[in-house]
């Protein structure tokens, strides 16, 4: 009987990939619950990977013409009543501050008192409040395009929540921008959707499926959502992120105008896109293994960790001193426009390899008195079997190390290409449909994602929702045009939709 695997966390993807999720969350120490409800503290290791997104996001929308500026956190409840559709689209899960202090009861109890004459949002989303400042700081078509961005943290109350997928705070970014015609605002909010998946590609190694909202499924108040949608191992669709067109509904709401170059006085075209932690969430999902985390070596916080192995009394020092050397010289080099950062763990745990497997760092190299006499390391890649390691020249791996971590990418990027191919499939009758997503007695599991032509109808679309708990994530850019017959009803479709069960 073949030798069954032992695993570096206490429950696999198969057993429960819910559990599992958790379980590679806490033993990476990405987050922690908070002690408010479906709130987290984000630790360290979780930072690192979500500031090094930003930082990336942060450089492309620069180039864009983007500027950062920040925005109040509370937001005054008659801004949201000038958008009735946006407000709709929030009111369930907003956050209201309703009194300015506490103070002490009869029995010495804080109770909230200095009740507010009228009560503040903490910001859902801030298109109002940016808005607002826009129709002040806006006059002339030589103001435009104005684009803006912030970074900062919302609130949006949820029932069920999970680790950076689904929590009640997170952090994200949120752009804004303003433009003298529709075609130019369109055209900006679809440039914003490839950055975003050009950034989940070439930093994450995550591929993405980009389209088009249908109209049940687009952001409230919006002419048209652009989305891109990721698999899971679970083969759930993920939306990363989303960019949208709205057209004048905030600028005719909150009289942002400007001067054309004709001198007639017109509302500006808008644009708001955004991505958040779910990013991390999605790092997770798509790459993650039953050893733990693995990161894709241009978003991890450190590429590289030293393990001393010190058994050779005499050679400690020595020892101590080659691996010290070793990451002073691979500090010196660039990879993908940051140092290459270097941990060295002098710690005495007998876990020390098997915490950073579960951790997700890339490289681990485990230098002893035999690599210090060879003048080698000893190296293991997290992309593949924790076993699975190596013995290397120096500086043959140090001459070589940007292309072993190309490599990590590359592998990375290609397993979920084809975790995505291996788990779509065109799907063109009602009862292939409904026996693809059926559901079974444990409930609705995610078989993958279908590409079937669906003829437009809201009502259709409301009862395949209903019957199955599956949407249509997206009208994908690349089946534009290609015409056939609704899969459910035999009528003309302009082209198939992406249909999948989602977080």
């Amino acid at each position: 009987m073949a030798k069954q695997k032992k695993n570096a966390l206490g429950v696999t993807r198969a057993e429960d990939y819910s559990k599992w999720y958790l379980e590679v969350v806490k033993m990476a120490e990405l987050a922690e619950n908070s002690p408010v409800r479906g709130c987290m503290t984000i630790k360290p290791w979780g930072l690192g990977i979500w500031e090094n997104i930003k930082t990336e996001f942060d450089k492309r929308f620069k180039e864009k013409g983007v500027q950062n500026a920040y925005f109040p956190l509370l937001i005054p409840l008659d801004y949201m009543q000038k958008e009735a559709d946006h407000v709709e689209g929030f009111a369930m899960e907003s956050a209201i501050v309703t009194h300015s202090r506490l103070e002490k009861d009869a029995n010495g109890k804080l109770v909230p008192a200095g009740k507010l004459e009228e009560p503040f949002l903490i910001r859902p989303t801030s298109e109002m409040v940016i808005g607002e400042a826009f129709s002040r700081w806006i006059n002339s078509y030589r103001d435009l395009p104005f684009c803006i961005n912030q970074w900062a943290n919302v609130m949006r109350w949820e029932g069920r929540t999970r680790p950076f997928l689904r929590t009640s705070e997170f952090l994200w970014q949120e752009g804004h921008t303003c433009h003298a015609t529709a075609e130019c605002a369109d055209s900006y909010s679809r440039q914003m959707l490839e950055v975003y998946t050009d950034v989940n590609q070439d930093l994450m190694a995550i591929p993405s499926i980009p389209g088009i909202k249908s109209e049940s499924e687009k952001f409230p108040g919006a002419v048209s959502t652009y989305t891109f949608e990721t698999m899971t191992q679970e083969l759930k669709a993920l939306q990363a992120g989303t960019s949208h067109f709205l057209g004048q509904n905030f600028a005719k709401s909150l009289n942002i105008t400007f001067q054309s170059e004709e001198g007639k006085e017109e509302h500006v075209w808008t644009t708001s896109w955004g991505v958040s932690t779910r990013q991390i969430g999605g790092l997770i999902a798509t790459h993650s293994d039953d050893d733990g985390l693995v990161l894709p070596p241009r978003v991890a916080p450190s590429h590289i960790v030293i393990i001393p192995m010190l058994k050779n009394k005499e050679k400690a020092e020595a020892v101590l001193d080659y691996c010290e050397n070793l990451k002073k010289e691979l500090g010196e080099l660039a990879y993908y426009g940051r140092a290459i950062d270097v941990v060295i763990d002098k710690s005495d745990s007998n876990s020390r390899a098997w915490d950073w497997v579960r951790k997700g760092i890339p490289l681990r190299l485990e230098i002893g008195a035999k690599e210090l006499e060879a003048n080698s390391v000893f190296m293991a890649r997290r992309d593949k079997d924790a076993k699975d390691k190596v013995s290397m020249d120096k500086a043959q791996f140090v001459e070589q190390v940007k292309l072993i971590l190309d490599d990590m990418h590359e592998n990375l990027l290609a397993k979920a290409e084809k975790l995505i191919l291996d788990n779509t499939k065109h799907i063109d009758t009602k009862e292939e449909f409904y026996k693809f997503f059926a559901k079974d007695e444990e409930g609705a599991k995610a078989p993958g994602f279908a590409l079937t032509h669906w003829n437009g109808d809201a009502e259709l679309e409301a009862k395949i929702k209903e019957d199955l708990g599956v949407t249509i994530r997206c009208l994908p850019f690349a089946e534009a045009g290609k015409v056939g017959k609704c899969a459910f009803t035999g009528e003309p479709s302009k082209q198939r939709a992406l249909f999948a069960r989602a977080y």
